[in-house]
């Protein structure tokens, strides 16, 4: 059987794939991200960076690249610098609605597929407290808005239409359909629930 391969830093999206059942292998990649332009290009294109990166190494595996960015209007919204950025993020996004956008490529040696998932998120308005006291918690470090759904900013969001993991950072629903075409059995996999 061809070895999958998880070319990520994320241990979010490790934990995804874990709970999923899925059977694959972690290769952290070498590649730059961007945030500008169309949202769902720029996930694709980092997502398509990361594979590439661990896929020259691994030729006869497949390989699974992901990138997620959240969007405000247009502009896109990575992950904060520091502390300062990551307050003035969750700020803009306190009482909006906000997109979601993962994108993810699987390379093997003869194929390539590139797509992305798009979720809405709407957020209550959070009060100065709430922002002082998350930002305090650390979990905002590493995280594109600032934020993770699966951890204490559960309380922040009021719905979320679309795909749950793909706010977590990897769209198990897209994945398992884009890595059927390469011959994958992802029939048993366990899909996460929001709320």
């Amino acid at each position: 059987m061809t070895a999958l391969i998880l070319a990520s830093s994320s241990p979010r999206r490790r934990e995804l794939l874990e709970a999923a059942g899925a059977s694959f292998i972690v290769v952290e990649p070498d590649a730059e991200e961007e945030c500008g332009g169309i949202v769902s290009l720029t996930a694709q294109r980092n997502a398509s960076s990361k594979a590439d990166s661990v896929a020259v190494r691994h030729t006869d595996a497949i390989v699974i690249g992901a990138d997620t960015v959240v969007a405000l209007g247009g502009e896109c919204i990575g992950k904060p610098r520091d502390s300062s950025d990551a307050r003035r993020m969750l700020s803009s996004l306190s009482g909006t609605r906000h997109r979601v956008v993962t994108g993810v490529a699987v390379l093997s040696r003869s194929r390539r597929a590139v797509s992305s998932a798009e979720t809405v998120v709407r957020f209550r308005e959070l009060s100065a407290a709430e922002i002082d006291s998350y930002i305090a918690s650390g979990e905002w470090a590493g995280k594109a808005g600032a934020y993770a759904v699966q951890e204490g900013a559960r309380g922040f969001v009021e719905s979320l239409d679309g795909s749950y993991s793909n706010v977590v950072g990897l769209p198990l629903e897209l994945l398992a359909s884009m890595l059927v075409q390469f011959g994958v059995d992802t029939g048993g996999w366990r899909m996460p629930a929001w709320r």
